[in-house]
């Protein structure tokens, strides 16, 4: 094959320089074209990562909030639980043979003429 030069020779006429300067402000267009696109792209591809990072930082927070919640959660209904346990007991004390059986039990808290004997629970060994 037989390589081609280029053996044309220009023409320098009026509408060659309207074309040649047409065709510069073209390259000249794509050239900006170019640089808007990637600061645009730049642009949005900071956009995105911050954007990501925010959500990672936000889905994080959430995690730990939701344990804490969790834990809390779990001590409330602890002390709901005593809570409802020492108002029973409160009720239970507002009565008078309940307190009385306690102090007998607990204190050997005896009436009058009471004899109390203390058996042990353990079984004998012999």
């Amino acid at each position: 094959m037989d390589t081609r030069t280029d053996k044309v020779k220009r023409i320098n006429s009026r509408y060659m320089n309207k074309y040649d300067a047409h065709m510069e402000r073209q390259q000249k267009r794509k050239r900006l074209l170019r640089g808007r696109l990637m600061v645009f792209m730049v642009i949005s591809f900071i956009t995105v990562v911050f954007f990501a990072m925010q959500y990672l930082e936000k889905r994080e927070l959430y995690a730990q909030k939701q344990t804490e919640y969790e834990v809390l959660q779990e001590e409330m209904n602890t002390l709901e639980t005593e809570e409802t346990a020492l108002k029973e007991e409160i009720q239970l004390l507002q009565d008078e043979d309940y307190v009385l059986r306690i102090a007998k039990t607990n204190y050997f808290f005896t009436k009058e003429g009471e004899i109390v004997f203390k058996l042990t629970e353990e079984t004998p060994s012999y």
